[in-house]
Parts: structure tokens; sequence; C-alpha cells
């Protein structure tokens, strides 16, 4: 790796560069359930008003998914953020590979149809139970599950984890009727095919990041040991938790299992095949571990079968995991981070356990580790595990205070944090939560204005995707608000298709990039052409222009 050009028009600064991540804020369409616009952001207005600032597409192919009506996401905008390129990212890789008939050639299909041809066995799926496109799609499910019959696989179970993030809160029944009909009508010819298992996507199976491994026990005793509460189907055990537990949305569902005379029809069994179908990485780690883990040591596992197992991705393209995996993700090389490290560019990376994989392994292109370890510092603040709209202001302050001090300290040239409060408290559809963690993280942004100020250093505020701008279900067609019975606006829980803010503070700017506006019309893989002229480097001819003017 080459080291990066120095510009020779840049004067420097006396302070570092600081990469702000507000995680799931951007500019709302709307005005009623836009959560950011309406807290009191007097900080972030102060600081926008004096500052050079621009909008910047966060969504759609802007960060590599298959069309401009799918949201983004934080896998892939810090992914586009930090490589500064926009590759083809897991939802458009997985429809490829199906289209094209790819995957069903590959060697991991061919090996999880087999095992279980060979034993008479069962093959499972289990994944994220929506077209939300950001973990998983539907479509993906049912191509696989038309392939596995026309092959001559005989028994199908399929593990449902309900959404409520990434689609309607409370949608869990209009994915799983029609699913339910598709199903039905594929069992013929000896086919059996049924939904095995269950649960909200917040309760079972699908941590992340070490956060709760709790989370990944009920998961396992639910899909492999069929140990749930009972119900005959999975719409009987929706209907059932909604109304014993009133407000319950789909993503905290408890655990259930289906059964047929008093015995869950979908255990996980020595001989079977089991797919995760998600094809996003961070919340199928865990979980792909405890199945193929030897020395495992974060629950007692109990009966672990002996399956052949595959993620719909390759996870972790460092630790190789999962060892069997049906699409190869994008191959992301140069990343900015790479370019700072052979540079000599000291790096800080910082957030809370909930983003912290973000700023470090999806911002260096899904690359485990450092590039440089005498150059870069990466420090994670553990989250609180409790549910976010509890504790709205999340570890912001706790971030905040290490940033001051890194700042201060001399010892870094570029900071890079993650504030995960807009994304992760936006998931849970509680708006008075969200102002709050808005205003929460506007404190800590005050806090490091000053210390930017002092410092004479530059601070870029950006997100990686909306969220916490859209938390109000509208008519696509007039814009208006949807109501609940009860006479309340229904909850949108998932990203937004808005822009995200692009901002320059620069205290001691000394006219370099020339006077005006930011560029405008450009994606969010700006940002690292952008940090990259701030340190007073030529970034590479291939990255995505930067918003500075030239």
């Amino acid at each position: 790796m080459e080291a990066l050009k120095k510009n020779p028009v840049w004067k420097g600064r006396r302070g570092p560069v600081v990469l702000v991540i507000m995680d799931g804020v951007g500019y709302g369409k709307y005005k009623d359930g836009d959560a950011v616009a309406d807290s009191k952001m007097y900080h972030l207005t102060a600081i926008t008003a004096k500052s050079p600032h621009t909008k910047l597409k966060a969504h759609g192919k802007a960060v590599g998914l298959p069309s401009d009506d799918d949201m983004g996401n934080s896998e892939v905008g810090h992914n586009a953020m930090g490589c500064g390129r926009v590759f083809n990212q897991g939802a458009a890789l997985v429809s490829t590979s199906i289209a094209t008939r790819a995957m069903f050639s590959g060697q991991a299909w061919k090996d999880v149809v087999a095992q279980v041809k060979a034993s008479a066995g069962t093959m499972h799926f289990i994944g994220l139970f929506s077209d939300g496109n950001v973990h998983s799609h539907l479509d993906h499910l049912k191509a696989m599950i038309r392939q596995a019959k026309s092959e001559g696989v005989r028994k199908v179970r399929v593990h449902t984890l309900f959404d409520g993030r990434d689609v309607g809160e409370t949608s869990a029944l209009d994915y799983v009727d029609p699913f339910e009909a598709f199903l039905k009508e594929e069992r013929s010819d000896g086919f059996d095919a049924r939904i095995g298992s269950g649960g909200g996507r917040m309760w079972i199976t699908m941590d992340r990041y070490g956060a709760d491994w709790s989370m990944v026990e009920r998961g396992w005793k639910t899909h492999v040991h069929g140990e749930a509460r009972q119900f005959a189907s999975s719409r009987e055990a929706v209907e059932t938790y909604r109304k014993e537990l009133p407000g319950i949305i789909d993503q905290d569902l408890k655990e259930f299992v289906i059964t047929e005379k008093g015995k869950p029809i979908g255990t996980i069994e020595d001989g079977d095949s089991v797919i995760y179908f998600n094809f996003r990485g961070d919340r199928a780690l865990e979980i792909t571990a405890a199945f193929e883990e030897d020395h495992f040591d974060q629950f007692d596992r109990g009966r672990r079968p002996k399956v052949c197992y595959a993620g719909m991705m390759e996870y972790d393209g460092d630790t190789h995991v999962p060892k069997r995996y049906l699409v190869s993700p994008p191959s992301i090389d140069r990343t900015m981070g790479e370019y700072l490290a052979a540079t000599g560019v000291r790096t800080l990376a910082i957030s809370e356990t909930q983003k912290y994989g973000h700023v470090t392994y999806f911002f260096n292109g899904n690359r485990t580790g450092k590039f440089d370890e005498k150059l870069e510092d990466y420090v994670e603040i553990k989250s609180d595990v409790v549910p976010f709209e509890q504790r709205p202001w999340m570890k912001c302050a706790e971030i905040t205070d290490e940033v001051i001090k890194a700042i201060g300290s001399g010892k870094y040239d570029f900071i890079r944090l993650n504030y995960p409060n807009g994304d992760m408290v936006g998931h849970t559809g509680i708006y008075q939560a969200v102002v709050c963690s808005m205003e929460g993280m506007d404190l800590q942004l005050g806090r490091l204005a000053k210390a930017v100020e002092a410092a004479g250093a530059v601070m870029v505020i950006t997100a990686d995707h909306g969220n916490s701008d859209d938390m109000f279900e509208h008519n696509k067609k007039t814009g208006e608000v949807i109501y609940k019975e009860d006479g309340t606006p229904k909850a949108k829980t998932s990203h937004s298709l808005n822009p995200v803010p692009c901002i320059i503070y620069d205290p001691e700017y000394q006219g370099e990039t020339g006077a005006g506006a930011l560029q405008s019309g450009l994606g969010i893989s700006s940002i690292a052409a952008t940090c990259i002229q701030l340190l007073g480097y030529t970034p590479p001819e291939d990255y995505d222009a930067s918003v500075l003017n030239r």
C-alpha cells in the first residue's frame, strides 16, 4: 500500500480531524414524525449555521444497494464512508447469485443438500423474516426452498425471526400469512415445508458484538431443542403474545415453537443441515459461533447436533466465519484506514458496544483487526444491557469524555466516533425517547465543538443513514400520518430514505478550499476523500469526490 501524497496547498491545522457519525440522523421529509427537527438541537443548529454544510445520499444505489427504494443501513453506510467508493452490497449480491443460479452451483449449497438427502434429514432455515432488505429478504428464502424441493429435499423447517425494525413494527402477520400460503402450495409430492419456531429479533438469536448472549441462548434452545412455549401455528403465537402483552412490537415477541401432538415439529437433529439466511454479518456471528465452535463458553448448548451449517455470506473475511457460505461478500480493498496507516496517520476509533464494530470492522471494509498496531487505537465503551428507551442517552457522554481527552492529548491526527442514539433508540418507535436521545447527543456535540475550537481541530459531522428523522408511518400517496385505533400515530421503527448531513466545522479555516457551499448531489462515500483532504493529503484518484470545493 502506497502512502497518500501531501496536498501542497493545505496549510494544516493545530488539532486533529474528528469525524462524528450521528447514527440514524437525517433530514426528514415530513414535519410530523421528524424527531430530529422536533428536538432542541441547539448546538447542532449553531454549528451548522456557522459552517459550510450539505446533504448526502445514504440509501439505495449510493451505498451499493439494488435500487433507490432500498433503505440504507449502518453496515453499508460505514463501508461506504470508510472505503470511499461504492461496492455492490449483500442484497444485490445475493439476488444476483440466485438469478444467475451461481448460488445453487456452489459447493456450499451442494453440501447442505447432500447431507440432508444422505441422512433423510431436515433442511432448516433461520433468519430475519421480512423483506426489509437490510439483513435478509423473504424472496431469497423462497427461492432456496423451491430449489431444495427441486433437488429432492423432502423436509424443510423455517425458524422465523420477526422484524419490526426494518419494516412496520407490527407487520409480522403481513408476512406470516402469505408465507404460510406459499408453503402450503409447495407441500406436494411428499415435500413437507413448515414454520418450526420463532420470536422477535431483539429477543432471540440476533445479538451482536457480544452485547447480550442470553438472546442467542434463547434462540438456540428454541430453534435447536424446541424448548419454548408451544403453539399450533405462528399466527396463533403472534396473536396470543399481542393479547397478553399489550403494546409489544414484533422485534420483542417472545420465543415459540410449533407442535403437533405435543411435540415440536422443528428441532434440529444430527444429520440435518442449517442455513442462516441473513446476508448481513453483525447479527449473524454469534449464532454461527454456537453452531460451529467446538470450544464455546458463552452458554451451555446442551445437545449440540452434528449438522452441515452454512451462512448466506462470509460474515467475517479475516477469521473466515462461517466455514461454509453460499455467496461471497464484496471484496473491499484500499480503504481509508489502510491508506492512513500507510501514511503514518495516528488514528482513534471509538463507540459503545452497539456500534463499535461499525467504526472498526465495517469502516475498514469488513476487516477484523488493525492495519498498524502502533498507529491505531480502538476503544469500546460497554453498552448498557437494557431496552434503549430506558436509557435513550446511551453512552454518548462517556464516548465524548474519551474523545475530548484524545483531542487534547495531541496523540491523534484522525479520530472517528459513532453516537448510536439516533439509530438504536429510533428503532424502538418511542417518540419521546428519541427526542431525549437527540437532545442528549446534542449536549455532547456542544462539548466536542468547544474541544475542537480549543485545539484548532476540524470536525466533520455526518450520519450513515436516516431513522430518527422519520418516526411515524405516512400514507405514501398523500403523505398524511397513519393513525392507530387509539388515535395515536402509528410508529415507524425502520430506517428512512432521507439524506443525511455533512457539516464541516473548521474554526481555523485558512481558505484552502475556496469560499462557498460544499458540493451537492454526492453520497456518503464522499466522506473518505473529504477527511483525507482535511488531513492535508490528496485522495486516491478513484475515490468518490470530496464535498470540498477544490
